[in-house]
Formats: structure tokens, sequence, C-alpha cells
């Protein structure tokens, strides 16, 4: 339940910095932005009033990729992830989230995923899902990828498509520029993005089929969302031709970038940021997800399995320090990745922005760590000066 809170004297960004603003929060929306507000209901409605000197009050954090429904199994039935509770999101600011399916389509399926979201939105946050896993043909709900997007509420595109990938289908080009096509079709009759998220994997075929879309048929850039292009220098290296093309790239966040660069060429999250904004690529042509409750496994050269860990929506936050104290990277970009830049591609409404008349979705941070201080989600107050305040339904208080 949606409650009226008045953010006094906090650093706003919208993610554009628009100075020192109260903040008011009325029936799950933004109701007003400026100097000296007021929000006096005669003693009928109770306010809470929160003192943010010195904070910085942003837009609430969208992860436009996360397994919510947990992952893995790739070392077998005993290495599947667990799924993600309501307090592993809003104790790391997330307050939407887009739920996804990998490389296990028929253990998890649309079903399940679509359960999933519509339980945490019923505990507080905002929802939304990808319709099949790594799998071409597409394993969907109604039997129908255009259906799913144009029927299933929830449904806003189609992935994690697998490419490059000992795990994925081996897609030929005809059917993965079917599923582009049917997405995009889809979204335009429905009013959504019909966006195709790309799980992109180490072989040297890097973005090929997405390269050979974009310029062999009539099918724009901007249909897709490729992710984990971070993660090796080469691939990367194709992933910002892409972006100087006119599309956008997911960086997966890394909760422990120091131990993967020892074993892997992984490109930092930060680093890689200010490679493409030294390029001159635009600075909305980024986001960045956690990649939560997936597994990171580990193959040697013939792909064996060698173990795994996971992923953690925590990296989140992590991430935007790391450009902002690391590459000096203005905290108002940084903080598209995730807000504004997904908001916009996968055409989320009242999403990503602080502005009234958007949803009432905020973060406050400490202005010298930028840790994380309260969390209101659709107007309602999760987290409170680092506390948990709400719990999912098989969450403990105060455990």
């Amino acid at each position: 339940m949606s409650m009226t809170t008045l953010i006094r004297q906090a650093n706003v960004y919208q993610p554009e910095y628009a100075g020192v603003k109260d903040v008011l929060l009325l029936g799950g929306k933004i109701a007003a932005i400026g100097e000296n507000l007021k929000a006096d209901f005669g003693g009928c409605v109770d306010v809470l009033e929160i003192q943010a000197e010195g904070m910085a009050a942003v837009p609430g954090f969208i992860d436009s990729h996360e397994h919510i429904l947990g992952g893995g199994g790739e070392g077998g039935f005993h290495t599947r992830t667990p799924e993600a509770s309501l307090g592993d999101l809003i104790l790391n600011g997330i307050t939407t989230v887009i739920g996804c399916i990998g490389t296990d389509g028929v253990g998890r399926d649309m079903a399940a995923l679509l359960a999933k979201a519509h339980a945490l939105e019923n505990e507080g946050i905002t929802t939304y899902a990808y319709t099949g896993s790594y799998q071409i043909p597409v394993q969907t709900l109604t039997g129908s990828l255009r259906k799913d997007i144009m029927m299933l509420d929830k449904v806003i595109g189609v992935g994690e498509i697998a490419i490059s990938d000992h795990r994925s289908s081996q897609p030929t080009f005809e059917e993965f520029a079917r599923v582009a096509a049917d997405a995009r079709v889809a979204g335009m009759l429905s009013g959504k993005a019909g966006i195709v998220n790309v799980h992109l994997g180490d072989s040297p075929r890097k973005i090929d089929l997405i390269q050979r879309v974009i310029h062999e048929t009539e099918i724009p850039a901007s249909q897709f969302l490729p992710t984990h292009v971070n993660r090796n220098t080469a691939l990367f290296d194709a992933c910002l031709e892409f972006a100087k093309e006119g599309g956008t790239i997911d960086f997966t966040g890394n909760e422990d970038i120091d131990a993967w660069e020892a074993i892997s060429d992984e490109v930092r999250v930060c680093k890689g940021i200010r490679r493409l904004l030294d390029l001159g690529v635009p600075s909305d042509r980024f986001t960045i997800s956690s990649d939560g409750q997936g597994s990171l496994p580990v193959f040697d050269e013939n792909g064996n399995y060698q173990g795994l860990g996971i992923g953690k929506a925590s990296c989140l936050l992590k991430e935007i320090r790391e450009c902002v104290q690391t590459e000096g990277i203005p905290l108002e970009i940084a903080l598209k990745g995730i807000t504004s830049n997904p908001a916009s591609i996968l055409k989320l409404g009242a999403k990503g922005r602080l502005q009234p008349g958007f949803d009432a979705d905020l973060c406050l941070l400490t202005a010298d760590t930028l840790a994380l201080d309260t969390v209101i989600a659709k107007g309602r107050c999760m987290v409170l000066h680092g506390k948990q305040k709400v719990f999912g339904t098989f969450e403990a208080a105060g455990a």
C-alpha cells in the first residue's frame, strides 16, 4: 500500500542533476518536485517526512536481466540456483525487475516465471518478463511468440536467446531472424518494446547473427538488447561497433570482478562505459543488469563444466560506485544504465525518472559513499535508513 511521503532537501537526480529539492510522493506517483513543498492535509492523512540533506535522491533501479526464478543447472540438478526473494532486490535498490530463463527451459518454464513475477509484484515491486529461454524454437506459454508478447501483460519481449555459446540451440540465421521479426511485430501491435534479449557467449562468432540481421533484413539494431557484452575484450570491441550503429548494449555487473579478472578476460563495467563514452557513443545506449540468481559457470577449453558462481543483485550499485569513484564518470551518466536507459529501450512508461506523474520509485544514497539508505517502490517505503521495512511472504522480519 502506497503512502504519502515528503522527502526534504535531497540532491535530486532525475537522473540528470536537478539541484536541491523536496520530493512529494502521493498515491503511488511523484506528485511534485520543488522547493519548500508542503503536505498539509489537515491531519487527515499521515505523512512520512524524510530528512535527506546531503543525500542523493535517484530513480529506483531497473534490473533488466534477472533470473528471479533461479537459474543454473549446468553441473547437474544440484547446481540449480535459488529464486530471488523480495529482500534480495529491495535491499539493493531494485524497484523494477525483468525476469528471464536461461540455459534450463525445461526444469523452469514460462508458467513458473510468470507466477514468480506476479508473486514479487504482490509483495511490492514492479515486474516484467521475457518469454522463452536460451532455446530456439522459443518455448512459450501460449504456443506462439507473438501471442505471448501481445496477450500476456507482463511479457515485454523474448529472451535470453543464446548465440555464440556451446549451450545455445545453435540457431541458423533464418531462425534467429524470424524470432526478431515476430518479436518486433508483436511489440508494434501491443505497444510494447518487443525486445530481443540476446545472451552472448565467448565464441569467436561474437555478434555475427545480430549483425547479419540488421544488415540483411529491415529489422533495426534497436530491436536487440545483447547482454554479457563485457564477457571478454574481443566481444566487447564488436559490441562497441554495434552501439556506434545505433544499438544498445547491456553490461553484466559483477560482485567480485577482481576474482573473475584473474581467470578470464572480462571487461570491468566502469572501464567499458568509459571507453564507450570516449568513443562518442551517446550515453543512452547502454544498460547495466545484474544477471542476479543466474549461474556463473566456468568451463575448460573443451566446454567441460568446472564449477560455478551465482549472480548477485548487489552488483548494480557497486558498478555505479566504481563508475563514479574509479573512472570519474558523472553520477547522472552512470545512473542512466539502471534507470532511464532500460526504461526507454524496454518502453516501461512511467519508470526510470524522477519526474511528476511518474511512478514513485526512488532510492536515497549517501553523499560520500553512495551507500543505499532508503528505497521506495510504488510509493511504499520498503527500506528506511538501511533497514528492510517490507518483507516477502516467506521472509522473516528481523532475520
